[in-house]
Order: structure tokens, then sequence, then C-alpha cells
């Protein structure tokens, strides 16, 4: 069946770019994947999963560039502002549909300033505290720090991303005073959480998994419908009785500058399928916690403006800036 759907999916992308394509070769030389974040963090992950398949498909160079900053919104400007013409790709979180709205002059529309390609895996949440704080459940988590107000300190990539608007809405939901450190990536906030210089992080299963396994981190509660297989002792935030994170997760997904041609966008949502069909793809991504998602570039456009409109509300609502 799963083959099926697969073929079923592919066939209408592999007979746009049989016809689009015939008179000209995409691509023809250096490929550049942005990641707007830190190396190790998930979206680096995807990318240098997917790199040598792609590389080895095209018979040409692909590199990964990674150029983090600004909550991953100096690499999606920098290609929202390349030429359309498919050498520069984007390697995006679902950050792309939340830093823009803590801006009054954001430098991009998620929506107009991209050209979606495809969805390709999802990875769920999990919040995580530093060995000392003396919680093991998410219940003795929030009465510990409603019983501390404005003492524990929580860590994020930076202002904006999936895992600092995870944790407002985890606030909002149940009054939690706690204050807001913001790292230039994952890596910074993880060493400085290991450190015990910030006490709690809501963070993707995948990035925080060694370290949980090392008992250097402790996993109270991961999202979704159900228990992640690589850690089945951890309980869903629904079975502890919290079903407002239930979809809170990180997707990833590639994209193209604005204008880029529908035969180019063809051609990479083919291609990008056929390498996350690759039996050892799939198992390098499940190994990290990631699951396989794919889309149409139509169905990621609908994504990406209806995760921008829930995200806009509670950056609204937990009065969240730049600043």
């Amino acid at each position: 069946m799963k083959l099926v759907i697969k073929l079923l999916f592919l066939l209408p992308i592999q007979l746009a770019v049989s016809s689009a394509l015939a008179g000209g070769a995409y691509p023809d030389r250096l490929v550049s994947i942005v990641v707007p974040f830190t190396a190790g963090s998930g979206s680096d992950i995807v990318a240098r999963i997917i790199q040598p398949k792609l590389a080895e498909r095209w018979k040409q160079a692909v590199v990964v560039d990674n150029k983090p900053g600004a909550s991953g919104n100096i690499g999606a400007d920098y290609v929202a502002k390349a030429a359309p013409d498919g050498y520069t790709l984007l390697m995006a979180i679902n950050a792309i549909t939340m830093a823009p709205n803590l801006y009054k002059k954001p430098p991009f529309d998620p929506v107009t300033d991209f050209t979606p390609v495809m969805k390709m895996a999802v990875a769920n949440f999990s919040i995580v505290t530093h060995p000392q704080v003396p919680a093991t459940d998410l219940k003795s988590l929030i009465q510990l720090i409603k019983s501390r107000p404005g003492q524990y300190n929580f860590g994020s990539p930076g202002n904006g991303t999936p895992h600092h608007l995870a944790m407002e809405l985890f606030k909002l939901q149940f009054g939690l005073d706690m204050l807001h450190v913001p790292y230039k990536g994952i890596s910074g906030a993880t060493t400085d959480l290991l450190a015990g210089q910030v006490q709690v992080m809501f963070a993707s299963v995948h990035s925080t998994l060694p370290y949980v396994r090392a008992g250097k981190l402790k996993m109270l509660a991961v999202t979704g419908a159900q228990r992640e297989s690589i850690l089945p002792n951890v309980a869903t935030f629904k079975e502890q009785g919290v079903d407002v994170m239930d979809t809170v997760d990180a997707w990833y997904a590639m994209f193209a500058p604005a204008k880029t041609s529908p035969e180019v966008v063809a051609k990479l949502s083919k291609d990008i399928a056929g390498v996350l069909a690759m039996p050892d793809v799939q198992e390098q991504l499940a190994a990290q916690g990631l699951r396989i998602q794919l889309s149409t570039p139509e169905q990621l456009a609908q994504l990406v403006a209806s995760d921008s409109a829930r995200w806009k509300k509670t950056i609204t609502d937990a009065h969240i800036s730049a600043d």
C-alpha cells in the first residue's frame, strides 16, 4: 500500500518534469542548500542527509550553507533575495512562519517571497529539564514553576523559533512566569541547559535524545498523538492531561525563491521525494526522531499560510517582540 501511495504521489510530478525539462537540463552546476540555523540543528541534519544523495542523482555538486541568526531570518532572507533559478534553496523549519511575525517590518513574507517545493519531515517536540530540577512529570513541573514565579529560565534557539513559541503557548495555558533566554541556535541553548544556566527548554526529540539517554537531561513529555518509539517510557502531553500541545511540532520543508519556474519545482519535488524514499535515508531520519511526511507544493503553501496565522495569534497574546 505504501508503494502504491508513493507511486501515485510521484506520477504527476514525473510527467510534469518529463514534459517541462525536455528542452534543457537542471541542474547543470552547483546547488546550494541554505540552512538558516547552526550545525546540528534539525534543518541542518535533514539537509546533510539528503545532500550527498541529491549530488549523486544530479551528478552535480550540492553544498549545505549554514547562515544562522535572527531566529532563522538571516538565512531565509538570503534565499528570498536570491535568483529564482533553483540553484539557491532553503531548508526551512516552521520558524519561517513564526519569526517574521515578531517584526513591524519583517525582512520577508513567508507566503509571498518563496516558492514552496515540498514538506519533507516532521519531528515531535519534548519538554526537557536539567537533572537537578526537582520535577518528574508535567504536573510537578507546573507546580514547581508556579511556586517560584520568575525564578526559572527557559532557553531557545532564538526569538520566534518553534522552541520559543511552544513554551510561550505552554506558559499561557497554565499562567507560568518564566524568563526567556534566546540563543543564536540550538547548540548554545543546549550547552547552557546542560550546564544549568537555563533549567527548562522545548526541543525536538532528536536534538536532545543523546543527552537524555546519557542521563544529562530529563525529558518529561513529548508532543504528538502517541509516544516516541525511541523513547517509549516518556509520556505524551495528552497522556498527562495537556491537550493544547498535541499539534506542536517541528516540520521541515524545502523552499525556493519566489517566481522559481514550475518546471524546476517539479524536478526538485520529484528528486527530493525519490531521495526520501531510499531505505538508508529513511533509517537515518528515523534514528534522529524524524518522520518522513511529504506534501505537494500546493499543500505546503496552505500549511505556511495557516501556521503563519496561528502563530501570529500566539505572538500577539504573549506580547512577544523582536526586542
